[in-house]
């Protein structure tokens, strides 16, 4: 008996370091072929971590109890349907190698018992999340250059190698595309409303506006389109021409989509095919279009420092406000 706990624990501690070796970006990282970074414990090879049955229900916080949680999302085809999405605050959207897309989702009003499928991080995302207070970031690891740069952010970085104990190896999805976060593990609650320090208003609809029923946004190799209902008052999204749903089935529709028009310039950093990686600058200022209600309203949008949100107003000044309910920002190229 003594024998059999031995092997257990050494199995066990394998099983650990494996996970840790591979996702904390410390050996360096490589690329699945669609222009995205993965650490080795994302190849097809990496022994599977078990899979959890928890459903994706959530959670929810009337009071501050800390930052935010920012998980960086997958958003290949592969990864689809993602886990959690609607239980997000705010989702941003960004391009990355390959013209691809990949998300990230921010919760801070409600926690959702599962979220995934999580993937590695990109040096734009700690200028993104300056505007939170020490947030935590949940990612599946990064380039081996890009983090020292991310151990010196004002966040807490939560990588599998770190905690393994959050995160596990899903079923249904082939890797690297199955790894999955129970953010319960990182944060004991959610941290509710007033950790969205993101400059954004919610009230009343700005007066004018063009009526808009769709709007879609094209990165090199992928799309977002976004459909008014004007039964559930709600655009419904789907990505390169996909309706997007939830794995409970549910059709990801939020109350406000923000199209932002921003710098996107190349960064320091590569994918082993080469790629470079773009950099979204979110810092500064620019056009946007606002989209709720089923109207658009183009708008200005002011980011000055960092550690600051960002406020979108009309011509004259006067703040945007948001409908109330979750709220995706896609970056796009400026012209």
């Amino acid at each position: 008996m003594r024998r059999a706990a031995t092997v257990a624990a050494l199995l066990a501690a394998t099983a650990t370091a494996s996970l840790a070796a591979g996702c904390t970006g410390g050996r360096g990282t490589g690329d699945d072929g669609r222009g995205q970074l993965r650490t080795p414990a994302e190849s097809p090879n990496e022994s599977a971590i078990p899979s959890a049955s928890e459903s994706p229900s959530a959670t929810e916080s009337r009071a501050a109890a800390g930052p935010v949680l920012a998980v960086k999302l997958d958003n290949a085809r592969a990864a689809r349907p993602h886990t959690g999405l609607n239980s997000a605050d705010i989702v941003y959207a960004e391009q990355v190698e390959g013209g691809m897309s990949r998300l990230m989702a921010v919760y801070a009003t409600k926690l959702p018992k599962v979220v995934g499928p999580v993937r590695s991080a990109r040096e734009s995302d700690l200028e993104l999340l300056r505007q939170f207070d020490r947030p935590t970031l949940a990612f599946s690891g990064a380039q081996s250059k890009l983090m020292p740069l991310i151990n010196e952010a004002p966040l807490v970085a939560q990588t599998p190698g770190r905690v393994s104990g959050a995160y596990y190896r899903g079923t249904g999805k082939p890797s690297p595309h199955n790894l999955y976060l129970r953010p319960n593990r990182l944060l004991a609650a959610a941290p509710g409303s007033d950790a969205l320090t993101t400059g954004f208003h919610y009230g009343t609809a700005p007066s004018g506006g063009q009526r808009e029923t769709s709007r879609t946004v094209r990165y090199p190799a992928a799309s977002f389109t976004f459909t008014w209902s004007a039964n559930r008052s709600r655009w419904l999204v789907s990505m390169d021409g996909t309706p997007t749903v939830t794995t409970d089935g549910k059709r990801v529709a939020p109350a406000t989509v923000v199209v932002q028009y921003v710098k996107v310039r190349k960064s320091a950093f590569h994918d082993f095919l080469g790629n470079n990686t773009p950099y979204t600058e979110t810092v500064g200022e620019g056009q946007a279009e606002v989209l709720r209600g089923g109207r658009a309203y183009d708008v200005n949008w002011s980011r000055p420092k960092a550690t600051e949100g960002t406020e979108f107003t009309t011509g004259d000044g006067t703040p945007v406000n948001f409908a109330k309910g979750q709220v995706w920002v896609v970056f796009a190229k400026a012209s």
